[in-house]
């Protein structure tokens, strides 16, 4: 029989909402620049709406994930000057973009906005160990990692990314996976220099 790792494992932890910046103002883009470039590397994501019938396209992202070890800014596409900033960050050759299951993202990234990823890695590739025919999700990750269970909700994950206000619980969502790849990677890395 076998066991859920949910059940067993205890919850991760995610980001909590005071750690969490919405980028709706010039303000918060300024801050939100200055905090992304001065990292080495930040956690990074995105969200679309999801499609459901056959043949649909989608209009994502719709919305953009990039984290600090402390903080994770979410750019809802559409709302500006989220443009400019997600355009520095992400075109930057000097700051490491890490994430999950990137492929998608960085193809509808530069289909819709223009913008030509660099210097990405995706974890889902990278952290595969010798043997392990799938890529690594996120889930897989935190529980090797750190012996907890992320939590991701079907519900929250197919809710509409594009609405003008998001909820709490599709924020906490979006924060973490931008959030959690980051902490992976920092975990990995401190176990590679270790080991």
């Amino acid at each position: 029989m076998q066991i859920d790792q949910e059940v067993v494992l205890p919850p991760y932890d995610g980001i909590k909402l005071e750690n969490v910046r919405m980028v709706k103002s010039d303000r918060d883009a300024a801050e939100a620049l200055a905090a992304l470039m001065a990292m080495d590397v930040v956690g990074f994501d995105t969200e679309s709406k999801p499609t459901f019938l056959k043949g649909e396209v989608s209009t994502g992202p719709h919305l953009v994930q990039l984290a600090t070890d402390h903080t994770a800014y979410l750019f809802q596409i559409g709302a500006m000057p989220a443009v400019e900033v997600l355009k520095a960050v992400l075109e930057s050759p000097d700051i490491l973009k890490v994430g999950f299951g990137l492929a998608d993202d960085v193809k509808r990234l530069k289909v819709k906005l223009g913008i030509e990823t660099a210097n990405v890695v995706d974890l889902a590739h990278a952290l595969k160990k010798k043997g392990e025919r799938n890529a690594l999700g996120a889930k897989t990750a935190v529980a090797r990692y750190f012996g907890r269970a992320l939590q991701k909700s079907k519900k929250i994950t197919t809710t509409n990314w594009a609405l003008p206000r998001l909820s709490e619980k599709q924020i906490l969502y979006a924060a973490d996976d931008a959030h959690v790849a980051l902490k992976v990677y920092r975990h990995w890395r401190e176990e590679q220099a270790g080991g």
